[in-house]
């Protein structure tokens, strides 16, 4: 079909600063698309069809699909195809219908300002997402540019700094940019107290760790004191083993059957921002649990699933991985995950009882796989002196669906 939709990127120097392909574009249209402060940037006398954004955002994408066939024109701020409308149209329009003109993404003029380079900067939007995301990019020495969703957003940003034991770190508010009106307002998290923050604006921030403890790592195997939990949790080295045998892998999707306090599925989410994980389990208290890990952890979007397996686990989108942690020998929930499996997936599955374990040697006469046994010792006081404590052993076995 022939391309009827544009999407042009416009700056805060507005219809000044389009490109003259963005203008002829523009002029072109029959049907103008954006938010109040694109489309108040058109003449008065502008008479074409204007369609404003909605909430649901879905709705607005249906609109622009009606229109199919006449030329409409979306105007979209910075670089649509980052973290921008332009993003979401294209899940929903073939780009063989869509021109796309970028304009400077706020993160290309963030960097030019501060001497950054941008491919050695953490980015995150926060436009409409859970402000505990930065706690997935929390690290010593991290630069990060941080879209904020408001003139809020600095000040929230500054709590979660200093909470996370990053008080210390530099803050630079880059207010406007690209316009007449540009500015900066700097200072330190866990003194900052500015309120004249302009709602369009970009935050810069340079992680300073007040505390070696604050060190997160994103490989498997968090400590265990990272986690709330009643002792529902699969300890940091089995976790890290479990995690390796899992194997994510960017944009994939775990269910996590008998979450406890949700490690596996949070891990697998911070070993890549495109992980997505599902945490099924009924206990209520554990459920919270789960919640506020995810949030603490930096993986807010984990789904959690409240309900016992495996009627729990009817209609949720096929995952790609499958991790039981627990109640294995619970009829039809091992058929029903191989099952929803998808063909090239992996199961892993751990057990500590005779009858769990008696059950993955059954299934693994059946399907093949890896057995494997795991046995931890901890060094612990013995009176004055040191000795070695056995964790329970794990019994683990993975195996991939033809």
């Amino acid at each position: 079909m022939e391309k009827w939709l544009s999407i042009v990127g416009i700056g805060e120097d507005g219809l000044d600063g389009l490109s003259s392909v963005g203008r002829s574009l523009l002029s072109l249209a029959s049907v103008i698309v954006g938010g109040e402060r694109h489309l108040a940037m058109l003449p008065p006398e502008d008479r074409r069809e204007k369609l404003f954004w909605t909430s649901p955002i879905h709705d607005s994408v249906n609109e622009i699909i009606r229109c199919r066939g006449q030329a409409v024109c979306v105007l979209a701020s910075g670089d649509p195809m980052c973290y921008g409308i332009g993003v979401t149209l294209t899940r929903h329009i073939p780009i063989t219908e869509i021109t796309i003109i970028p304009s400077p993404s706020t993160f290309s003029l963030a960097c030019s300002r501060l001497g950054w380079s941008l491919t050695e900067v953490e980015t995150l939007s926060l436009c409409g997402r859970p402000p505990a995301l930065l706690n997935a990019v929390l690290y010593p020495g991290a630069k990060l540019l941080v879209l904020s969703a408001d003139a809020q957003t600095p000040a929230i940003a500054a709590q979660i700094l200093t909470a996370q034991g990053f008080g210390d770190s530099r803050i630079i508010v880059l207010e406007r940019l690209g316009g007449t009106r540009e500015r900066q307002i700097e200072g330190i998290a866990s003194s900052w107290n500015a309120t004249d923050v302009a709602d369009l604006n970009a935050i810069a921030i340079t992680c300073i760790s007040s505390s070696p403890l604050t060190l997160a790592p994103r490989l498997p195997g968090l400590p265990d004191i990272a986690y709330h939990h009643d002792g529902q949790l699969t300890k940091r080295e089995v976790r890290a083993i479990t995690l390796t045998a899992l194997a994510p892998l960017p944009g994939q999707l775990l269910w996590d059957v008998g979450a406890g306090c949700g490690s596996i599925g949070i891990e697998w989410m911070r070993s890549d921002r495109r992980c997505r994980g599902m945490a099924i389990e009924h206990h209520p208290t554990r459920l919270q649990y789960i919640a506020n890990n995810a949030t603490a952890l930096g993986t807010p979007h984990l789904e959690i699933v409240a309900g016992k397996a495996p009627i729990a686990l009817k209609d949720l989108p096929q995952p790609d991985a499958i991790f039981i942690g627990g109640g294995i020998t619970v009829p039809d929930l091992f058929e029903t995950c191989w099952s929803a499996l998808r063909s090239g997936g992996r199961l892993v599955a751990n057990a500590v009882t005779v009858e769990s374990e008696l059950m993955l040697f059954q299934w693994h006469n059946k399907l093949g796989g890896e057995l494997i046994r795991i046995g931890i010792q901890r060094a612990e006081p013995v009176g004055k002196f040191l000795g070695w404590k056995a964790m329970a052993p794990v019994t683990q076995w993975t195996v991939v669906k033809p």
